[in-house]
């Protein structure tokens, strides 16, 4: 059988061609019977991205869907996600539709490399300035929709891989954080709420002394506390979230992910005192809830709308306290140096605050387990073994004055 020969004499291979301008045409069928062609300009170039097909071929990487971009497998995966809290999805939807549809989702996926997606992240970090928190949330859906793309055998391996480990390094991300405020800076925030802050000294004091989530507090209802027998029945989570472009936000009601979720946390007397002042607040001035959220209704924390408080106000109400705090200390005690004053914390860090606390009176790992709420014992143990690190040299210190009054001298 004669084969066929490029204008160079040299004989082409089954499924080469050369074309009447010159140029080399290379045709082939994929799994699905469906015809493809790659071009070039030289038999060497074209033979070079055969090697390619044949290696696509050979690793069941599927050729019809060379043009797929990621935007594509977004919405591929929004038609596929299931089980998700409808919150949860439109934070996924907002993320993603943010940062990535408009420029990177454009991307061809049979072009996106490791070293993409990481530069994608640090682009995001040093000129949008977005936020390490964020760009986490972003990497959560942007992974999954990678991981599609993996399972459907469109690509090898998930580029996003470690991508997000990589930008917290390079920014020096790894250091770590003072999450808890110590004795001295919680009796200053406790005093500085009780003596100029009424207004706000219930919520804070209640999520200070219990360890709830911020969700978890603004979403209580009256019924939800038994204040005759000191509990607080933890059944559901209030969440404020973006519901889509041009949406704007709102609110939901999810029930606990875990079993664990779901508890009762027992409230010490202060703690029902500050249910109390919230209530004598609330009757004095006219202020009740007006709010009927996924048929939830009759929430303890509102504002003078009656609408539930949500997180974003009270890291604002955190903001300005602090502010505040620090400024009247630095007023009343010019001439003293030795000043204490509030670092920056988040509503978060009052949870951490109240697991420190804890753990330096001793409680019980498995009794923080359950009133934390956490699922898993290993989450437990991390925020435990971080909380007592500041307190191990003084266990020590103890433990050898112990010894030392028990040894014969």
């Amino acid at each position: 059988m004669q084969r066929r020969k490029d204008s160079k004499n040299r004989v082409l291979k089954e499924g080469e061609y050369q074309r009447a301008n010159g140029t080399y045409e290379f045709k082939w069928r994929d799994n699905l019977g469906k015809r493809h062609s790659a071009y070039a300009k030289t038999l060497e170039d074209l033979r070079d991205k055969e090697k390619e097909v044949t290696k696509k071929i050979l690793d069941g990487i599927q050729i019809e869907k060379k043009n797929i971009t990621l935007n594509d497998l977004y919405y591929r995966w929004l038609e596929l996600k299931r089980g998700l809290k409808n919150n949860t999805l439109q934070n996924y939807k907002y993320m993603y539709e943010q940062f990535v549809e408009p420029d990177f989702g454009n991307i061809k996926i049979d072009r996106l490399k490791r070293t993409d997606v990481r530069a994608f992240y640090n682009r995001l970090y040093d000129e949008r300035h977005i936020k390490v928190s964020t760009i986490d949330s972003l990497h959560t859906v942007l992974h999954q929709v990678l991981e599609l793309a993996v399972e459907d055998d469109y690509l090898r391996y998930n580029p996003s891989d470690n991508a997000l480990k990589e930008l917290k390094k390079a920014h020096n991300m790894d250091s770590t954080k003072r999450k808890s405020l110590t004795l001295k800076e919680q009796e200053l925030f406790e005093n500085y709420l009780i003596n100029h802050e009424q207004r706000w000294y219930p919520i804070f004091y209640i999520m200070l002394w219990t360890g709830l989530r911020a969700g978890e507090l603004t979403g209580l209802r009256w019924c939800d506390i038994d204040l005759e027998n000191g509990l607080i029945d933890i059944n559901h989570t209030l969440v404020y979230y973006p519901k889509g472009k041009g949406l704007g936000c709102g609110f939901s009601v999810n029930t606990p992910k875990t079993l664990s979720g779901r508890r009762k946390v027992p409230m010490t007397e202060k703690v029902k005192s500050a249910f109390l002042m919230e209530k004598k607040y609330q009757e004095e001035n006219n202020i009740k809830c007006t709010s009927v959220i996924d048929n939830y209704s009759d929430f303890i924390f509102v504002n003078r709308f009656g609408m539930p408080q949500h997180y974003g106000t009270l890291n604002k109400a955190l903001k300005r306290i602090i502010r505040d705090c620090n400024y009247y200390i630095l007023e009343s005690n010019q001439k003293n140096t030795n000043l204490c004053l509030l670092p920056k914390f988040s509503n978060h860090s009052l949870r951490h605050t109240f697991t420190t606390r804890m753990c330096e009176a001793g409680v019980n790992v498995k009794v923080m387990q359950e009133i934390l709420g956490h699922a898993d014992i290993e989450v437990t143990m991390n925020i435990y073994a971080e909380a007592t690190k500041e307190f191990t040299v003084e266990e020590m210190i103890n433990l050898e004055s112990y010894f030392d009054s028990k040894m014969v001298k």
